[in-house]
């Protein structure tokens, strides 16, 4: 797998923290001296990972035009997981959190999505293998490093997926705007998967079928629809706020 460059103080620490094989090579701003940017470049020595000071214009060139702060790391991504993978990971979590999306097309909104997530806890984000945004370097650099730490499952048959995730005992809860309940009248405590629909059309009717609830966000003004990184921002912060109050 090709080397990916993802840039951040967040975004470099935290696989550092986590995942600290993968980090290839760190690269730090001349100018930057300050406590967070040191902690990072004892956490890469500590793992005997080569580091690099650049200057602004090197930086400039290496990563173009973005929010760098002086911070950027070489690494090996992470791969996208299997099916089995996600079952298997299932296993060890006694409630988990996952993130499904139907169809979401846009690389931006799935970036985005992937960006929540990970701030959520998610465990993964679920996306057909067809028709939908996949992981390319276009997600991976909107995502900002969290497609580095939450695992992206691409399968084949999403409704089929859906199924065995009702039988591994998890609750389906899909997005709707017509749903009669809302997000904060339904238990998010407990293992569940949020699904959402692509841009526009929302939720397909078999994922709809497949769906344990329907669930709707509330909407004060006078926008037809959120957007889905929006919505899934919402859903997942809703569960968090259930799961922290309980």
């Amino acid at each position: 797998m090709s080397t990916q460059t993802i840039y951040g103080v967040h975004a470099v620490r935290t696989i550092l923290e986590r995942h600290p094989a993968r980090v290839q090579t760190l690269r730090l701003a001349e100018h930057r001296d300050d406590p967070r940017v040191r902690a990072i470049e004892e956490l890469a020595r500590r793992h005997h990972t080569p580091v690099q000071r650049l200057d602004a214009q090197a930086l400039k060139k290496l990563l173009g035009e973005v929010a760098h702060q002086g911070v950027a790391a070489d690494i090996t991504p992470l791969a996208p997981w299997t099916e089995d993978q996600l079952l298997t990971a299932l296993q060890s979590s006694p409630a988990p959190l996952l993130l499904a999306l139907d169809g979401v097309q846009d690389p931006h909104n799935l970036g985005a999505c992937l960006r929540t997530a990970d701030a959520c806890g998610a465990l993964a984000v679920i996306v057909p293998r067809d028709r939908a945004a996949q992981l390319t370097p276009t997600v991976r650099k909107v995502a900002v490093g969290a497609a580095e730490t939450t695992p992206v499952v691409a399968v084949t048959n999403l409704v089929r997926t859906l199924k065995l995730l009702k039988q591994a005992g998890l609750w389906v809860v899909g997005a709707d705007a017509a749903a009669p309940k809302a997000a904060h009248q339904t238990d998010l405590k407990g293992p569940v998967v949020l699904v959402l629909g692509a841009e526009g059309a929302g939720l397909r009717h078999l994922t709809q079928q497949n769906c344990d609830f329907l669930v709707s966000l509330p909407q004060l003004g006078s926008v037809e629809s959120l957007n889905v990184s929006v919505a899934a921002g919402m859903l997942l912060y809703e569960a968090v706020r259930q799961r922290s109050a309980a």
